[in-house]
């Protein structure tokens, strides 16, 4: 254990010595207009989490989380990086925007987000709009929008605080979470609140139902290590009921291995992360102007700085041959919105946006072999690339109308412009002369790649219909365009692809009808249809370049239509039982026109998440719940190509929650009770039966 880790876990013991319960508010200022809102301030569509509800079921980072959404999956990319996905109705992660408190997490280059990054300890919410995203929210969210929300605190002082660890089937330590937080609001208005979260991952282990193979023998997976921390720091000031200032520091370092493949030598590649750290601090504001005018202002500057080490085995102990490198990414971005809140009448709204941000992204390659243009395969020529940079502008112009029609029917209309200005885009090629180490030359080759700007103009609108005061049906329309990234436009992708500075957005066309009910006293059921028409999708096309053959390159060539429904239900049986759930039917087609056998991979044709609470004794609450995922396409590395479907999986957990006292709360739990050996994406086996153990403080 670590100087952080027992610092934190000192800070525990701190709190505990007066806990109890805590009851924090939301961080609304954090919040965004995710989905459509009435005049009212009701959402149409999508859906909460609460951080109670994330810690209940153990979910402890973001693509966990999206196990207790409808319509929404996690999945895993495989291959070299192994990164955490995400799904919102079949868009994944670029097509899928995330934020922190209403800030962009934006990753420059290529926005590839590893949602195991971002933990979910110290949240008071996650947000999920579904096909509908307004446009308020800024660029991108062609399919969906995740936003995590931080707690404010409520009262004078206030602290809550964590402490878990995790087992495989044998009893053997796995993992180790501790997270905390305090804060506290005074008289004036003035609050403060610093809170953060450490999770250290040793490995996890696989099912013992695995059937080992040659590259993982079972047990403990291989280079399945990983380290994450983060802090949240705010303070604030509320004046009155309608204006507030706030300041945050956000800050997360994460640190990771890459589990190999199980099935493929030939193209494993042997990397691992030895940083991979987002920050951000921001202000945001809320002040009412007049009697119904109300100005909010969000300025922000993050920072990504990331390390890819490529090895020459997998011992990770070399890096001599061609296949080694350092890849370094320093990334920032400046930007921010401002919007005028108009309250025309009590019926009438009116608002509108204007979004900017600078992304600039730097990067450098330290390599340690170079093959030369003649003579040997590969001489011994360490080089150092000179820093490239990427320099580009987006900016949005929206506006969002929302009006009642009558007592039972409100409409919201929305619309935006997006536009880009790419002022900087470079690279280089290495160039290595001579046939020995005495006489290699290398060379670096500036490119200077067209700069080339996109726009897209975006509307949307929303109905809700009242049929009485517990019943709501509502209906939507929402056309979107997300930009390309400059890896889809500029990567060679190590010399497998040619750029295409001419890409241009995809767009999605989503429709949504939907209804919300409460039908009795102690029962919710929630419920919708969906349909999206996807056009120009950015898709890797096979193209004939001369004296290099066949190679990719990113087009917009891909059309496709997503479709399905969504429900959940919760209902109080008694004081002491309650049940609920949600399950997910999702249709994809994806059509490669050079491809046809292409398939779109990372999500299940039917999704279930059903849980009960029981409270046989006052103090004591026993929660199973059941995760069960439908087969997916995936596909395999090895060359040709095959596209096949996974096997379904159905995971039983329980956990028990005892209250020690109204200061203390103790979870013991297992997860995977049944051990079941199952993947998400070909060659990477998933965790098999584990068990935790965690003590809560809250004061």
């Amino acid at each position: 254990m670590n100087l952080r880790t027992i610092l934190l876990a000192s800070s525990i013991a701190a709190l505990a010595s007066g806990a109890q319960a805590a009851d924090s508010d939301v961080y609304t200022l954090g919040e965004l207009v995710v989905t459509a809102k009435t005049a009212a301030g009701e959402t149409i569509g999508g859906s909460v989490v609460t951080g109670e509800t994330l810690r209940t079921y153990n979910k402890q980072t973001v693509d966990q989380a999206l196990a207790l959404v409808p319509g929404t999956n996690a999945s895993n990319t495989g291959g070299s990086r192994n990164e955490r996905l995400v799904y919102v109705r079949g868009f994944d992660r670029f097509q899928t925007t995330l934020s922190i408190d209403g800030v962009r997490v934006f990753l420059p280059a290529d926005n590839r987000i590893d949602f195991a990054r971002f933990l979910t300890a110290d949240l008071a919410e996650v947000q999920v709009s579904k096909g509908y995203v307004s446009v308020l929210d800024g660029p991108g969210g062609l399919g969906g929008a995740i936003n995590l929300v931080t707690v404010k605190p409520s009262r004078p002082i206030e602290a809550d605080a964590q402490i878990a660890s995790f087992f495989n089937r044998r009893v053997a330590h796995e993992a180790f979470l501790v997270s905390g937080r305090l804060g506290g609001k005074f008289e004036n208005g003035v609050y403060w609140q610093a809170s953060g979260a450490y999770n250290d991952r040793d490995h996890f282990t696989l099912s013992k139902k695995y059937d080992p193979t040659a590259l993982e023998d079972g047990g403990t997976r291989g280079n399945s290590q990983s380290e994450d921390w983060r802090i949240n720091l705010k303070a604030g000031w509320q004046p009155n009921d309608t204006d507030e200032y706030s300041i945050n520091y956000t800050r997360s370092e994460g640190e990771k291995n890459a589990p190999y493949s199980v099935r493929d030598t030939a193209n494993t590649r042997f990397w691992s992360w030895p940083y991979w750290d987002i920050g951000s601090l921001a202000f945001l504001s809320r002040t009412q102007l007049t009697d119904g005018l109300t100005l909010k202002t969000r300025l922000y500057r993050n920072t990504f700085d990331n390390l890819l080490s490529a090895f020459d085995t997998s011992n990770q102990s070399t890096q001599t041959l061609p296949r080694a490198f350092n890849s370094y990414y320093n990334d920032h971005a400046t930007g921010g919105n401002v919007e005028l809140d108009w309250s025309i009448s009590e019926t009438s709204r009116l608002k509108g946006v204007f979004y900017a941000r600078q992304d600039v992204h730097h990067e450098r390659q330290d390599g340690f072999t170079r093959t030369p243009a003649t003579g040997n395969p590969f001489v011994n020529a360490p080089y150092s690339e000179p820093r490239q940079t990427n320099n580009e502008y987006t900016y949005s112009a929206a506006g969002e109308y929302s009006t009642s029609l009558s007592d039972a029917l409100e409409v919201v209309v929305g619309a935006s412009y997006d536009w880009t200005d790419l002022k900087t885009a470079n690279d280089v090629n290495v160039l290595v002369t001579g046939t020995t180490i005495a006489n290699s030359v290398i060379s670096f080759l500036p490119v200077n790649y067209p700069l080339k700007d996109n726009q897209a103009f975006n509307a949307q609108a929303a109905v809700l219909y009242r049929l009485d005061d517990t019943t709501r049906l509502h209906a939507s329309v929402s056309s979107r365009a997300r930009f390309p990234t400059v890896f889809e436009r500029f990567s060679s992708r190590m010399g497998t692809a040619i750029p295409n500075p001419d890409v241009k957005e995809e767009r999605a066309t989503n429709f949504e009808v939907g209804l919300d009910a409460q039908p009795v006293e102690g029962m919710k059921l929630t419920g919708a249809i969906f349909y999206s028409d996807l056009k120009n999708a950015l898709i890797q096309i096979p193209v004939a370049v001369p004296g290099f053959g066949n190679v990719n390159q990113t087009k917009n060539a891909a059309d496709g239509e997503y479709y399905g429904f969504e429900a959940s239900a919760a209902v109080a049986v008694d004081d002491a039982f309650d049940v609920g759930g949600n399950l997910t039917y999702m249709h994809r087609k994806l059509t490669d026109p050079t491809n046809a056998a292409f398939r779109p991979q990372g999500v299940p044709d039917w999704k279930l998440f059903a849980y009960a609470n029981w409270r046989p004794v006052e103090k004591l609450t026993i929660r199973p719940n059941v995760e069960y995922a439908d087969q997916r396409w995936t596909v395999t590395t090895t060359t040709p190509l095959a596209y096949y479907k996974t096997g379904s999986y159905l995971l039983v957990n329980l956990s028990a929650d005892y209250a020690l006292s109204d200061n203390f709360t103790v979870t013991a739990a297992v997860q995977n009770l049944g051990d079941q050996d199952y993947q998400l994406t070909d060659g990477f086996p998933e965790a098999g039966r584990s068990f935790y153990l965690s003590l809560r403080a809250r004061y």
